[in-house]
C-alpha cells in the first residue's frame, strides 16, 4: 500500500476534480502491475495497473489507495475491470466518500467472490485528497490560507512597501500548494494593492497538467490593466 500511495502522488497536481489514486497488483509475492490516475477523463489507477499486468492479474491481490469506483462516468467502473481480470483479493486504504460509491464498490467485489479489506494506511491515503474528501462528505471546499508576516504581526513596512518575508524553500512550498488546488483566490483589496500574478511557478517538469484557475472576490472594481482578468466579474 505504501507503494500505491507513492504512485498516487504522481498525480498530485493533475487529477482535479478526481482524487489521486494509486494501485499495485501483487501475485505470489511479486508485483505484476502498477498504475495511478493521471488526469480526469483518462483511465483510473486500477485500469492502468490491470493493463500493465495483463494475464498476470488473475489471482492477484490489488492494493488501492481508494475504494474502486462502481459507476459509469467518463471511464467505465473499475470494479468491472477487476472482476473481469480475475483478481482474487482487494485491499483498499479507505472507502470512497463519493455517494455514488460509498461502500458499493467493495460490496460488488465481495458479491463476485473477491476477498476485500479496507483501512490499511488510511491516514496516509486520506492526506492525498483532503479537497475531494471534504467536497464529497460535506459539500464544502477545502481551503488553505497562506499568510506571511513578521514576529510583530506585520506584512509590510509602514510605507506600504512589501517584499518576501519567507525564504526560498517556503515560497516553493506555497507554489506546490497552489498547484494542488483547483483555484487560487484573493480579494479585491490585495489585487488593487499588489496586482499579484497568482500563478504557479515551479520547475517545468512539475507543471505538466497543472490546471489552477485564478479567482477574485470582487464587487466590480477589478481594473482592466490587472495581471489577472476575469471579465465576468467586471460591471457591465
Amino acid at each position: 500500500m505504501a507503494r500505491a500511495i507513492q504512485l498516487a502522488k504522481r498525480g498530485l497536481y493533475t487529477t482535479h476534480p478526481n482524487p489521486r489514486v494509486g494501485c499495485v497488483l501483487v501475485r505470489d509475492g511479486e508485483v505484476v502491475g502498477e498504475g495511478y490516475h493521471r488526469k480526469a477523463g483518462e483511465p483510473h489507477a486500477e485500469r492502468n495497473a490491470l493493463a500493465a499486468a495483463g494475464d498476470r492479474a488473475r489471482g492477484a491481490t490489488a492494493y488501492v489507495t481508494l475504494e474502486p469506483c462502481c459507476h459509469h462516468g467518463r471511464t467505465p467502473p473499475c470494479t468491472d475491470g477487476l472482476i473481469e481480470a480475475g483478481v482474487s483479493r482487494m485491499v483498499c486504504a479507505m472507502a470512497d466518500p463519493n455517494p455514488l460509491v460509498a461502500g458499493k464498490g467493495l460490496a460488488l467485489l465481495r458479491a463476485a467472490g473477491i476477498d476485500t479489506a479496507s483501512g490499511l494506511l488510511e491516514a496516509q491515503a486520506r492526506a492525498l485528497n483532503p479537497g475531494f474528501i471534504r467536497r464529497m462528505s460535506r459539500g464544502l471546499p477545502f481551503v488553505r490560507c497562506k499568510l506571511a508576516m513578521s514576529l510583530d504581526g506585520r506584512t509590510a513596512m509602514a510605507s506600504g512597501e512589501s517584499k518576501w518575508i519567507t525564504e526560498a524553500e517556503a515560497r516553493r512550498d506555497v507554489h506546490r500548494l497552489r498547484a494542488r488546488g483547483s483555484a487560487i483566490l484573493t480579494g479585491i483589496g490585495t489585487l488593487l494593492a499588489d496586482d499579484p500574478s497568482m500563478d504557479v511557478r515551479l520547475e517545468p517538469a512539475d507543471l505538466d497538467g497543472v490546471e489552477s484557475s485564478q479567482e477574485i472576490l470582487d464587487n466590480y472594481r477589478t481594473p482592466t490593466h490587472c495581471t489577472i482578468q476575469h471579465p465576468a466579474l467586471h460591471s457591465p
